[in-house]
């Protein structure tokens, strides 16, 4: 107050007068004393209110700017009646009263950074964080060089970076993350080298990492985030030794890590490098990283193997080097890190088995180990050290073994994902005591047996994904009561039993139903399981393709959620009508019902689902006509209406459906023109229009499909030319004109189709010649031209050096090289011509006289036919050894019928078997050699040489075979009960052991008799079960000696090419052609090993070094109950299980003998059988 009262009293100048008056009567030194003290603080008082007041305009100015205030915070505390230094979010400093902090952070406000704010000259911090702020930083916060912090997190702030923030000699702290900031990171940012925290992530800033980043000395905070940085990272950046979080994540950086990069970064907390391009090797000396606890490189290109020492940063909580290209087995050394939480090496190629110290992390709660190229077993005991564990990621390895029996002992698991490995057995019981579990994923094995119906234990399960697997039995119905499941998988499993009415009834919150491929019925033909589901409220998946349910669709499958996208019914054995109420599922996306019986029209109702991306109803009997319905759904992508009885014309208004790239209208009764329009659907990828009746020319319209990959127009009665247009479909594969009407000559322009792979233009009425410039089509691998009028030259380089003489039959003027069967294209001289007539003459004499002959031998054969009501043979050859087959080609193809697809049995090494009934009512096989394959041709006279005297009742016996230029076929025996191989892997066939044993005894009796009592030993050299067939007797004969060998005088022949089975074939054949009756009893063993553990040796779960006979090695002799085929142990057999399994285990021992990898080391197929009768006979007593 006395300042106050001395300063307006001082300043009045009257009273100055009169103090200067009274200076002369008193002290002059005194009172000028005080004169000058009150002027200084006149001064002094009068700049601290106009500062104030400058501070105050700045920030009403600012308030004025805002677009929105929302919690009205400024707009009712921001008043000019109140103190600055009271404001909400402002701090003065005590010293001078000037606004020294702004904090108006998360206030949702909405507006600019006003240049007014430059005026704020005293201000140290500046927070406008998580607001809404646009615009540029002004120019004007250049003069706010006091500044030590400034955050502007989470706006949406634009422009470049302020270069003059590196003016800011006190900064410390700089914070832009999650902005719009673009251009570079200015270098001159890197002059403030007070800053400790710098933080410009989640900006799109693009270019390299200034260099200079190494001058910040102080900095302890680095983070860069998800930006689009590029370039290298700056070695100078790992000179920073007070760095303590460094932050590259999410951007586009390369180069490499320094070798000593923890010697250099000492202070080390978190390194987050993830989302890059680095590579190289990482770091070594991790032991220096000694405050380590965020390693994370994910998602980079980093190689070599793990470092050991990777286990001596002991501080590590977290290490993700997941999605990188790291080899080699992961360290044990790693079980060092007793804080880790979580663990990511996924997606990367390591190998090995996963070491157990890793399951002694105790204080683990994430584990990822999933896409590598793991391989082992996973330990029983695996969770006896992990209470924490919460997820354990597996999938796609190479893990085999059974599913550990005591996961349970991880009591805070969430997520066990063990998919895509080569896991057997069965699901343990005590996995369903793991009731913390919500995601449950094991497909993709080979696990076997009955879902355990405990699985309902499992009340949080959100995901169960068991698709692709051995599984059997019926869907438990304590699984359906799981109320919190949003995912549910089971297809590809071999599932039975009936989907009842009440199904879906407590699955409120089912997402996604699967049950694909499996063998599943329906309670009834209305399919009442379908009504259930309409609880399922969130369902967005319904997928039950491939099972028997023999029913109707319901009408109540309109009352399923409308968040329904997908709809799976394909190959259901369906019949009835598509209901009208399939138009209710508007967000429907995918509707297939291929393979079906379903009649009647498409629904009217079709046309609400506009969301439709992809129809499938091919394969039924709709009937009716292609209507406008189907062009009125806009954004249809794929379109599949082939093998129906559609009838009428193609709409016109197909062209509507503008986003079309598939469309297949085959097989079906459509007529008329092709609509011009339907050639503007210019994203087409695929047409399909053949085997229906549609007239007409080609267009040069057809040009417009610029996408086109494939076209088949063939088997309808399309006429005219083919339009010289065609050859702008340059990226066309494939397309098949065949069998129509076309006329004219192909179009030379063909050959600019340079991607074409596949053209078929065969029985059409063309003429003229085949284009030279088609051997310019360096992709085309099928080309038919047959049946036409075509003349000219053959062309023969290029793509038609692979071609066959059945491209081209049936061209009358066609010449060129003679493996065509066509005549020689030459000119000929007078001489020649000379030298021709003569040869002429003479060929038709003698055809004269093979006319006659054949006449004569035509009466003898009518004459021989009224006698014996027999037939000879046309085009035959008997076997060799006088055994003739009095039956024709012809009778073969009505035998056949004409080898109809249903009498096909299977394919042999080099043709086709099929079953045939002679005209006497015998059964045979017919083997038919498909000449097109090399070596077919050699094959049937190895057969033909082997069975010649081979007699033997473990030996498929021949009857006799056909053979003539084009057709060789061998007449063999018909085994009406197949191959072992059906016996083994089909569904509902089943072998017992005793049938096994006598199976596999047969087989070593014809290899002895083979081997040993032939006069030329036989070597077989293709042993597998699908050539091991079984007659009526369920006795043993093999078969198909088509590769076979024979070894003359010597015990042993060396072969140039190899064509076995490889999985069954001997080390020495399949590396060096060696081959001796050894080979044989390799084979053997590995068949027998097949036979009792029901597993191929080509199953994708053996790889590496894990084949099935170390499978069997490894688990004799006291495992041998895990890898024997579970059909053979029945629980019921408790008391002689023992010396079962002691005799499968000696046939296990039997089958290691023989499959030795030293030819001399393997058993004698005579010991084979003794060794494999007295099994029997102890199996026999059992």
């Amino acid at each position: 107050m006395f300042l106050q009262a001395f300063t307006i009293y001082i300043s009045n100048p009257a009273v100055t007068m009169l103090l200067l008056t009274k200076a002369m009567e008193i002290n002059l030194t005194i009172l000028l004393a005080i004169a000058l003290l009150a002027h200084h603080h006149i001064i002094y008082s009068a700049s601290t209110l106009t500062d104030l007041n400058t501070d105050q305009s700045a920030l009403l100015a600012f308030k004025s700017h805002l677009h929105s205030d929302p919690s009205q915070i400024l707009s009712k505390n921001w008043s000019a009646s109140a103190s600055v230094c009271n404001w909400i979010g402002i701090t003065c400093s005590s010293r001078n009263q000037r606004v020294a902090a702004l904090d108006i952070s998360m206030m949702s406000l909405t507006g600019t950074l006003v240049p007014h704010l430059g005026n704020l000259t005293f201000l140290v911090s500046l927070n406008t964080s998580n607001n809404n702020f646009n615009g540029i930083v002004p120019r004007e916060f250049a003069r706010l060089w006091r500044l030590k912090v400034v955050d502007f997190n989470f706006n949406a702030l634009t422009g470049q970076i302020p270069s003059w923030l590196g003016s800011f000699y006190r900064l410390q702290v700089l914070y832009l993350k999650n902005n719009s900031f673009t251009g570079l990171i200015p270098p001159s940012l890197f002059n403030a080298s007070k800053l400790e925290y710098l933080d410009l992530s989640y900006n799109p800033l693009r270019g390299r990492v200034p260099t200079e980043v190494g001058n910040l000395r102080n900095l302890k905070w680095l983070v860069l985030q998800y930006n689009q940085l590029s370039g290298v990272v700056p070695f100078t950046l790992f000179n920073l030794s007070q760095i303590q979080v460094l932050d590259l994540t999410g951007n586009t950086l390369s180069g490499t890590l320094p070798r000593n990069l923890c010697r250099d970064l000492p202070k080390l907390d978190g390194l987050f490098l993830s989302s890059n391009e680095l590579s190289g090797q990482l770091p070594l000396n991790m032991s220096c990283c000694s405050r380590l606890q965020i390693f994370s490189i994910s998602y980079n290109n980093f190689g070599g193997s793990i470092p050991r020492e990777m286990g001596k940063a002991s501080m590590l909580e977290m290490l993700y080097i997941g999605a990188n290209n790291l080899t080699g087995a992961i360290p044990e050394e790693l079980g060092n890190l007793t804080r880790l939480t979580d663990l990511d090496m996924s997606r990367n190629k390591l190998v090995g088995s996963i070491p157990p110290q890793i399951f002694n992390i105790s204080s683990l709660r994430n584990l990822n180990l999933g896409r590598n190229k793991l391989s082992g077993m996973l330990p029983a005991d695996m969770c006896s050290n992990l209470p924490q564990l919460e997820a354990f990621y597996l999938a796609s390895n190479g893990v085999y073994g059974f599913i550990p029996n005591r996961l349970s002992q991880c009591s805070a698991l969430h997520i066990l994902s063990l998919s895509d490995n080569k896991l057997y057995g069965t699901i343990p019981p005590d996995l369903c005591n793991t009731t913390t579990l919500k995601v449950l994923a094991l497909s993709g094995n080979k696990i076997k047996g009955d879902i355990p119906k405990e699985v309902g234990n499992l009340n949080n399960l959100e995901e169960i994904h068991f698709n692709e697997n051995r599984l059997s039995g019926s869907i438990p119905p304590s699984l359906l009561n799981i109320s919190t499941l949003r995912f549910l998988s089971l297809s590809e499993n071999k599932l039975t039993g009936k989907l009842t009415s009440s199904f879906g009834h407590k699955l409120n919150n089912l997402e996604e139903l699967d049950l694909d491929g499996n063998f599943l019925t329906s309670e009834s033909s209305e399919m009442g399981f379908i009504t259930s589901l309409k609880t399922c409220r969130y369902l967005n998946v319904l997928s039950m393709a491939e099972n028997p349910l023999h029913g109707i669709i319901p009408r109540s499958i309109g009352n399923l959620s409308t968040s329904l996208q997908y709809l799976y019914f394909k190959s259901c054995d369906l019949s009835g009508r598509v209901p009208d109420e399939i138009g209710n599922l508007t967000n429907l996306m995918v509707l297939s019902a291929r393979g079906n019986h379903l009649t009647g029209p498409i629904p009217k109702s079709l046309r609400n689902l506009q969301s439709l991306q992809g129809l499938s109803f091919s394969g039924n009997k709709i009937s009716g006509a292609i209507t406008s319905i189907i062009c009125e759904l806009g954004n249809l992508n794929v379109l599949y209406l082939g093998d129906n009885q559609f009838s009428g014309a193609i709409p016109d208004c197909i062209e509507n459906i503008s986003s079309l790239s598939t469309l297949t209208l085959d097989s079906n009764k459509l007529s008329s023109n092709i609509p011009t329009s339907l050639w503007n659907l210019r994203g087409l990828l695929e047409l399909n229009l053949s085997s229906n009746s549609l007239v007409g020319s080609l267009v040069p319209e057809m040009a417009n499909l610029k996408d086109v990959i494939r076209i088949d127009l063939s088997l309808n009665q399309l006429s005219s030319v083919i339009p010289s247009t065609i050859e702008e479909l340059q990226t066309l594969s494939s397309l098949n004109l065949s069998r129509n009407e076309l006329q004219g000559t192909i179009p030379e322009s063909m050959a600019k189709m340079v991607n074409l792979e596949v053209l078929d233009l065969s029985h059409n009425d063309l003429s003229g010649v085949i284009p030279m410039s088609l051997q310019k089509l360096r992709h085309l691998t099928f080309f038919n031209v047959s049946f036409n009028g075509l003349n000219g030259e053959i062309p023969s380089d290029g793509p038609f050096e692979n071609f066959t003489f059945k491209s081209f039959v049936f061209n009358k003027g066609l010449c060129g090289d003679p493996k065509y069967r066509v005549l020689p294209c030459h000119s000929t001289s007078k001489v020649e011509r000379s030298n021709m007539n003569l040869r002429a003459l003479v060929i038709s004499l003698g055809i004269a006289s093979l006319v006659v002959l054949v006449v004569i031998l035509a009466c003898g054969i009518a004459r021989y036919r009224k006698k014996g009501n027999a037939s000879i043979p046309i085009g035959i050859n008997s076997l060799p050894g006088g055994h003739e087959l009095r039956v024709s080609y012809y009778e073969l193809l009505a035998a056949t019928n004409g080898y109809n697809e249903s009498n096909f049995v299977g394919c042999g090494s080099f043709g086709s078997v099929y079953k045939g009934t002679l005209e006497n009512g015998n059964d045979v096989a017919v083997k038919v050699f498909n000449l097109e394959l090399e070596g077919a041709f050699r094959s049937f006279e190895v057969e033909c040489e082997v069975l010649r005297n081979l007699r033997h009742r473990n030996l498929c016996k021949v009857i006799g075979c056909c053979s003539n230029q084009d057709f060789k076929a061998l007449v063999l025996e018909y085994m009406p009960c197949g191959s072992l191989e059906k016996w083994l892997y089909s569904h509902n066939y089943f072998l017992d052991v005793i049938q096994r044993i006598n199976i596999m005894i047969d087989v070593a009796c014809a290899l002895e008799y083979l081997h040993q009592s032939c006069s030329v030993p036989v070597i077989h050299c293709d042993l597998k079960p699908s050539n091991i067939l079984l007659d009526q007797n369920m006795t043993a004969r093999l078969c198909d000696f088509g590769i076979a060998k024979l070894l003359g005088d010597g015990e042993s022949i060396v072969q140039t090419m190899t064509l076995a089975t490889l999985s069954y074939i001997a080390p020495e054949y399949g590396m060096g052609g060696f081959v001796s009756v050894k080979c044989d009893v390799y084979s053997y063993g590995i068949v027998l090993m097949e036979v009792f553990t029901r597993n191929r040796p080509n199953d994708e779960i053996f790889s590496g070094n894990l084949s099935l006979r170390t499978w069997v090695k490894d688990s004799m002799p006291n495992a041998v109950i895990n890898i024997i085929d579970s059909n053979l142990l029945r629980r019921d057999e408790d008391a002689s299980m023992s010396q079962k399994l002691s005799c499968l285990s000696s046939i296990m021992e039997l089958g290691l003998n023989c499959s030795v990898e030293s030819p001399n080391e393997r058993m004698g197929i005579k010991d084979v059988i003794v060794a494999l009768s007295k099994i029997k006979l102890q199996l026999l007593t059992v």
